[in-house]
Parts: C-alpha cells; structure tokens; sequence
C-alpha cells in the first residue's frame, strides 16, 4: 500500500522548489563553504555558550546578537545569519562569503532570492542549510546539509506544508549512531529524507540506493548528496517497493512511524506520516525485510509501537519478529501516554495552543481509544539474516527495555553482538569449553558487601560501552571471568574452580557454560 498523508490546512505555506546543484557548481560551492570556516566549531566559536546554547532552544535573539556583532565581513557570522537564523543579509555580504558562488549562483542553485542586484540588496534564504557534524562507528564526519526552512523562518503557530523535508533531528542523529559502519557491498536507506542516512552509509558501502515517497525529499537527497561529493542510486516509491527483487547487505531506515489518526481535517507530513492506521508502517517494514535482506545482512531501524489493552507490548512487537523470519532485537527507549504523545507531534507540525489544537487533541485520543493504547513506545529495531553456510539454525530475538542515556555511536556493538550470536549458533559446548576466552577492554567490576564481612555480597560486571549491560554474577561465573584472559581453554577455568569450590566439575560446567554463552552475547566476553 502507498503511502499518503493527509492535506494540511489551507494556510501551510507552500515551500519553493528544491535547491539544485551539480558539476563545477558542487565543486564550487563545497570549496566555498570549505573555505569560509562555516563549520560546526566555527559557529560554536562565533556564538559563545549562551548564544549557542539558546540556539539549541530554539531561542534565536542571544544567536542573532552574536552574529550581527561579527559584521558584514566575517563569513562565519553572515552565513549563519543567513541560513541558521533566516535574516537577510547584504548581497555584497554573501558575495564575500561564497566568492566562487557568489549571490547569483546561490541563487540559481535556488539556495537564496535577492531584491536586487546592488551591493546592500536583501538577500533572504529560501531553504535552510547548515553545517553538520556528527560521530558514528568509523568516527567523526562533517557536511553541509540543506532542508526546508523551519518554524522560526515560516513565523510561529504558521502549519508546516505537507510535503515539508525535515533537516536533521534527533531521531537522525540516534540512526546514525545506532547503524552498523562495517564495509558492505550494497545499502538501502528507506524513508532518506534529506538523505543524511545515506550519506553516513557511502563512507562503507559500495553503493548506496536511497527511496523515498517524496519527490520534494529526493531533491534535497540529491543536493546534498551533489554537495558531499557522494553518488546515490535514489528511488521514488513506498517502503520496500522501489527494490521488490533486489538484495541489499544493510537496511537503514528513519521511516514515517508517527501514529497519526487517518480522520478527516487531520493534517499529515509527508517526513513523519505513513499513512496507515496505528503502527502498521513499522509493522509492514519489520515483517518485510526478509524480502531484501542478503544472507549475512542487517538492518537497523527507528520506529515506535503500540501498548495496546490486553496485549503486552513485548509479546505485540515479538509476533513481528516471528513473523519477519529473521533474527531480531527490539530496544524500547522511551514510553509516552497517549495525550503526550499527541501532544508532542501536533506541536512538531507548527500548532500552537488553541481550538485547532484542541480538536487535533480530540481526534488523536479517539482514535487510540478505538483500538485500545495505553501508551506508545519508542526505540529501535536490529534485525539480522543468518549467515548462506547457517541455513537451518534456530532463529533468535530479544526484545527489551533499556532507558539509560546512549549518547555514543551503537553500531560497532550491533556489529558485535551479531558476529557473537552467529558464532554461538554453530558452537557447542565441546567448543566452548575449549575456547579461549578475554574481558571487554570497557568492562569493570564492582564488589558490594558489608563493612567487616569476609566476601562480596553481590559481584556485578558493568560494560561501559554498547548498552551499558550490567550482569550480577555469583562466585563461580566471577572466578571464570576473572581468569579469562585468552591464555586458558574455558574448559580448563571450569576444572580448576571446581576443584577450588570443591564441587562437582560437570554440574559446574552446566552451570555457568549457559552463563558464559549470555556473557557472549551481551559482549563483557570475547574470543581471543
């Protein structure tokens, strides 16, 4: 089924074409930015902490003071306030700081529109480009990325149109840090927006195809892609549509997950609304993949769900990973009620506090009453095809629960925790007692007991990288660990704390060999 969305009201602004850029310009342009020291650090330095910190809240003035003060001649101020804040600027001003480019091929590339061709004409953006830089599993990165204006150009409580392409957010910056960075041969970004996915995937791929349902989207994909130096494969089309037939190392995807009400004067973006009722979006997308995936492939999503009466969320999202044939891990980061939830993405669409809120408050509340929500969760999706040499071996999954801050890049733990699980699969107890084994370099251990008592109470094993597991160990399962560095067989540990404990060496070894197979899986263990 397509995906569609419903019209927005009568008075969202209708955002102008998409910038273009291609060639010598891309070249041009690139140097420009390059040159002008318009960069993630360079606007930090320009702002200062207070300035940059209101930014953050959408606070504009302090930012707008900073950059005023720098003066028509420092690039750095005018093109922040020409593309960050949305002021206009002196058309001699932005000749000074693209002179490759210059006013008028920032506005043939339909970046600006100028009044006028004298030197203090306004010079006002019609899209919003910034500077970007972010860190994921093969480290740090920077480009220039262009999408709609925002909010705080198209002026406050003004709607959004519906085909609006959204710059990069949060739940961006998570994929980006969620992905796996591994070299592949072929990825897949579904739903790539302004095509941020996609750009972190060519730094490991051979080749990077990117769909969309938005012509608009795909436009800015191929700006930003042009502006980047990167070549992409885009698509125009429904989910996994565009590539029915078609095999793909690794899925990427931010798809349009919002659960929004299909009733109509319901207003729906084409960046967030599938057009389906409830979760089906990440539903059809889960239970689908199988259907691209090549053997040995993953693929990471963002998506959300619903804790419906009667239903535990765990045991919904379980039937999609059942029901996608492949291995599969669901991470809930975040739960709202429903109010809240609603709440939050009529404010994301421009609405302000009022009766046309209200009524969309209305309409949302119905809409989760009818088919029983009690909250909505929001997380991420692994999912995972077995390995051509492993046909036959039992698929696995886990779904659960983690609400810590994960600020640091994800993907190489995904990488790991993959490689372990397919390893483990094909491994015996025989094997494993005659592996080698080694501590995670980020794994500490903590001791509690009482002051005066003669041994711990509680071991606990804490990785400080990945998900930040923290496992409780007993004596035993301790003891193992702490011997295991690469030089004995695990087999070997087992027999010498069983002679140390005094206790039966084959009970032992049933005891902690499932233990040291979780302590695999969960990467505090690792094989030599």
């Amino acid at each position: 089924m397509p995906l569609s969305a419903q019209p927005a009201p009568a008075d969202a602004a209708r955002p102008p074409r998409p910038p273009q850029l291609e060639g010598a310009s891309a070249a041009a342009l690139r140097s420009d930015l390059e040159r002008s020291g318009w960069t993630v650090e360079g606007v930090e330095g320009l702002l200062g902490p207070v300035a940059e910190a209101a930014l953050r809240r959408d606070s504009l003035v302090p930012a707008a003071r900073a950059a005023r003060a720098a003066g028509d001649g420092d690039p750095v101020g005018v093109l922040t306030r020409l593309f960050l804040l949305a002021h206009p600027v002196p058309r001699a001003a932005l000749d000074a700081a693209l002179p490759r480019t210059g006013t008028a091929g920032a506005v043939a590339h339909g970046l600006v529109e100028a009044a006028g061709s004298a030197p203090d004409d306004a010079v006002r953006a019609v899209v919003d480009l910034r500077p970007h830089a972010a860190v994921d599993a093969l480290g740090e990165v920077a480009w220039w990325v262009a999408s709609d204006l925002g909010e705080h150009a198209l002026g406050a409580g003004r709607p959004l149109p519906p085909e609006h392409v959204l710059g990069i957010g949060g739940a961006s910056a998570s994929l980006a840090r969620l992905a796996v960075r591994t070299p592949v041969g072929r990825v897949l970004d579904i739903g790539t927006g302004s095509g941020v996915q996609a750009l972190h995937a060519s730094r490991h791929a051979r080749s990077v195809t990117a769909t969309d349902t938005s012509a608009r989207a795909l436009g800015f994909a191929a700006f930003n892609a042009a502006l980047a130096g990167v070549q992409l494969d885009l698509r125009r089309g429904s989910l996994l549509e565009p590539v029915a037939g078609e095999r793909f190392d690794q899925v990427v995807s931010n798809p349009p997950f919002v659960v929004t009400p299909r009733a109509a004067g319901v207003p729906g973006w084409e960046y967030r609304d599938g057009g389906l009722v409830g979760d089906a979006v990440v539903e059809q997308l889960v239970t689908g993949l199988g259907g691209v995936l090549a053997p040995g492939g993953s693929a990471q999503l963002l998506g959300n769900w619903e804790h419906r009466a009667g239903e535990g969320w765990q045991t919904r999202v379980q039937g999609w990973l059942d029901a996608s044939g492949l291995d599969g891990w669901v991470v809930q980061r975040e739960v709202m009620d429903p109010a809240h939830y609603a709440e939050t993405w009529i404010r994301d669409g421009g609405q302000r506090p009022g009766p046309e809120a209200d009524a969309l408050l209305e309409a949302w509340l119905d809409d989760f009453a009818a088919r029983g929500v009690e909250a909505v969760g929001l997380g991420f999706v692994v999912l995972h095809a077995p390995p051509a040499d492993a046909a036959g071996r039992t698929r696995w999954s886990r779904v659960e629960e983690v609400t810590s801050p994960l600020e640091r890049p994800l993907g190489e733990h995904v990488a790991a925790v993959l490689a372990a699980r397919d390893r483990l699969a094909t491994t015996g107890d025989d094997a494993l007692l005659a592996s080698r084994l080694r501590v995670a370099d980020d794994v500490t251990e903590e001791r509690h007991a009482r002051p005066g008592e003669g041994g711990p109470r509680a071991v606990l094993l804490r990785a400080g990288g990945g998900l930040g597991r923290v496992a409780s160990v007993g004596t035993a399962l301790a003891g193992l660990v702490g011997a295991c560095d690469g030089e004995l067989e695990v087999g070997q540990v087992v027999a010498a704390l069983a002679a140390l404990l005094e206790v039966d060496a084959g009970a032992l070894r049933a005891e902690l060999l499932p233990q040291v197979r979780g302590l695999l899986e969960d990467g505090l263990l690792e094989w030599t």
